[in-house]
């Protein structure tokens, strides 16, 4: 069974084995229209925005906030269309995502909000993968790659098979880890069970004695009693995900900045001018309530600065 590590955590990452999911925070306002702020995208950022949503509409009950988890490019599908009004996203936006919105009229304003360790993980039971380096996870992920048992990564390992979990190809988290580890987004292989929704990746990884993935440091967070992670060694020594880490950039090459994208015609709108001053202003306690790293605080006043 998979879970939160604690009560008070656990209801703010959503165990759903969906490609997508909506989460309905609904409420009224003194029997007036009821006003909406619609969010989609990363299911990595999900957590950060989902928390800060329900802390928002504890003192805004009077408006709606649906959330979904599309992954990346997902969101960014509807959002270049002017179809939500903020994109959550664990990558910059693409060139030709920009493009897009340029071609229908969509300007926007992008916002970083906190730091993940992208985590490669495996089955609580395997205790010999304890560190891998960059060069390694090369191997394993590379486009058309033939290893498919532990002893082709290390000669020491077990004479065991080998599968993989990970996020599909519209996944901030894919472009991501592909670009770090192969040296360009998209370059993957592609026999491995793949989803847009980390929490059908932390259940196979969870319940395969013989697997990997990898996906955002909260859903190992909470999840470590079911999972192990593996330290990366990018040149300097093994070092594995933690606030620390991810804060200080030692954790490389996989700490990376994690962003909302805002329309600037939906930020015209008190309403969601006020949920993104929110945001920024709380996002640092919250992302850390939810298993991410929180910018330093003087970068929450330059985004903020950016509302301006």
């Amino acid at each position: 069974m998979i879970r939160m590590a604690s009560r008070h955590k656990s209801k703010y990452l959503i165990i759903a084995p969906m490609m997508l999911i909506v989460l309905m925070l609904i409420g009224c306002s003194g029997g007036g229209a009821s006003r909406e702020i619609l969010i989609d995208g990363s299911s990595t950022v999900f957590p950060i925005s989902e928390v800060v949503a329900e802390e928002f509409r504890k003192e805004n009950p009077g408006i709606q906030i649906p959330l979904g988890i599309s992954g990346t490019g997902g969101g960014f599908k509807r959002f270049v269309k002017g179809e939500t009004d903020i994109s959550d996203a664990s990558r910059p936006i693409k060139d030709s995502e920009r493009t897009e919105a340029a071609e229908n009229g969509i300007e926007f304003t992008e916002f970083t909000i906190a730091y993940d360790g992208l985590s490669v993980v495996i089955h609580s039971s395997n205790d010999f993968a304890t560190c891998l380096t960059a060069a390694e996870l090369k191997k394993i992920w590379k486009p058309n790659s033939k290893v498919n048992n532990w002893n082709q990564i290390r000669d020491d390992f077990p004479d065991r098979v080998l599968r993989l979990y990970g996020p599909d190809s519209d996944s901030g988290t894919f472009d991501y880890f592909t670009d770090a580890i192969n040296g360009d987004e998209d370059l993957s292989r592609g026999d491995y069970t793949a989803s847009s929704d980390d929490n059908v990746l932390v259940q196979g990884v969870s319940g395969d004695q013989a697997s990997m993935g990898y996906f955002g440091f909260a859903y190992y967070t909470f999840n470590r009693h079911v999972l192990n992670v593996i330290a990366v060694d990018d040149g300097d020594g093994c070092v594995a995900p933690s606030a620390e880490s991810i804060n200080d950039g030692s954790y490389s090459p996989l700490s990376r900045p994690m962003f909302i994208y805002v329309n600037n015609e939906s930020l015209e709108r008190p309403d969601v001018k006020s949920f993104i001053e929110f945001y920024l202003n709380n996002a640092s306690e919250l992302a850390a309530l939810v298993g991410y790293v929180g910018l330093p605080e003087v970068e929450y006043e330059t985004q903020l600065g950016l509302l301006d």
